[in-house]
């Protein structure tokens, strides 16, 4: 982990919410002569900003949103246990036999990061339909210490980076009940193609050259294929205190242009808010996901570290969150919403030699007229 950076993005996040929490406190203070005052707005009307298509809007309503992730990784796990250096070089390559290929892994992921910028629209053309679209912008780092050929001397290291658009999805809510404050509705949507899958990058190999090449499959920004997604979504709530439950999947069409196909994905989530005022709510979240392994095999990734092997991604993973919901009561920020939500792994069970999961951080605002 980057202390620098993260410290930075601490910093800012923090301001961020301390300013909305003055705006909010300041409206909410605010002794006109008019007091008459609109309905006040829950701020855990809506769930954690890290969940997606949580809740519907009314006819004719629209929203706009942008949300901010950092992901961070380190370190290398296979299953459940945690790999020092000897141990990945001890692992066999799977391109053992192929000309500069040795027999055993490298190079060696240290960190990877993922910063990731999304921007969303919903529209409700009635009370039971709310139509989603979200756009992402992508930027991933990843940092590697190389080894020489029999593996007993480190020679150097290098970083890969990329960064563009990622795949964009599409999707309709639909109202299967609403009584009150206990609401479900469909999760129907497609991930559309519109990230790289082809993205290259200079590296260091173990004979010491620094060719560029395809990077690894963790280094590209899309699936290359148009996925199925699915999902279904609970929300409800008495006095002070909300909760909300989901499931979701993403479901491959097929092989994308470069041969491969990502595994198939499945997402339960639950979480429980408390308000403690209307314009500030907490919350906890739990999340268990599952990831599927590669099908198929681009040609031209290849090489002796672990991303290389289609077989060396996803696993299962539980993740515990912590978040804060705000949103303006009155004047110019009546209905604008920020929000935060900062995840660690409880549990990550992962399918070979692949980096651990450390925090996620996400903030977001919204916004709906």
């Amino acid at each position: 982990m980057k202390p620098t950076s993260v410290a930075g993005h601490g910093r800012l996040l923090a301001a961020t919410c301390a300013a909305l929490f003055f705006f909010s406190a300041s409206s909410l203070a605010h002794d006109g002569i008019d007091h008459s005052k609109p309905a006040p707005i829950r701020a855990d009307s809506h769930a954690p900003i890290g969940v997606m298509g949580d809740h519907m809007h009314k006819a004719g309503e629209v929203m706009f949103s942008y949300r901010y992730k950092r992901m961070d990784m380190s370190g290398v796990r296979d299953g459940m246990d945690d790999l020092s250096n000897a141990q990945v070089l001890a692992t066999p390559n799977r391109f053992f036999g192929a000309p500069m290929q040795p027999p055993g892994l490298r190079i060696i992921p240290t960190e990877m990061t993922m910063d990731m910028h999304m921007i969303g629209a919903m529209y409700a053309p009635n009370d039971n339909l709310t139509l989603m679209v979200m756009g992402m912008y992508m930027k991933k780092e990843m940092d590697h210490i190389v080894f020489n050929p029999p593996g007993n001397a480190q020679i150097g290291g290098f970083t890969t980076k990329v960064e563009g658009l990622a795949d964009t999805k599409v999707s309709g809510l639909v109202r299967l009940m609403d009584e009150g404050p206990t609401q479900v509705h469909l999760n129907i949507g497609v991930s559309l193609p519109t990230g790289s899958i082809t993205e290259e990058g200079a590296i260091l190999t173990p004979m010491g050259m620094r060719p560029r090449v395809r990077l690894p499959y963790p280094m590209q920004l899309g699936s290359g294929t148009v996925d199925v997604l699915p999902g279904i979504t609970y929300t409800d709530r008495s006095g002070d205190i909300s909760w909300g439950a989901q499931a979701m999947a993403t479901l491959r069409s097929g092989r994308n242009s470069e041969n491969y196909q990502l595994g198939n994905a499945g997402e339960l989530t639950t979480w429980a808010a408390y308000q403690f005022a209307p314009w500030v709510s907490t919350s906890l979240r739990l999340k268990g996901e599952t990831i599927g392994k590669i099908s198929g095999q681009d040609a031209r990734i290849a090489g002796p570290v672990q991303t290389a092997d289609p077989s060396n991604i996803g696993g299962r993973f539980i993740e515990a969150g912590l978040g804060v919901n705000l949103v303006g009561q009155e004047g110019y920020i009546r209905g604008h919403r920020l929000a935060i939500e900062a995840n660690v792994p409880v549990m990550q069970d992962l399918n070979g030699p692949q980096m651990k999961r450390d925090w996620s951080l996400m903030a977001g605002w919204q916004y709906a007229f």
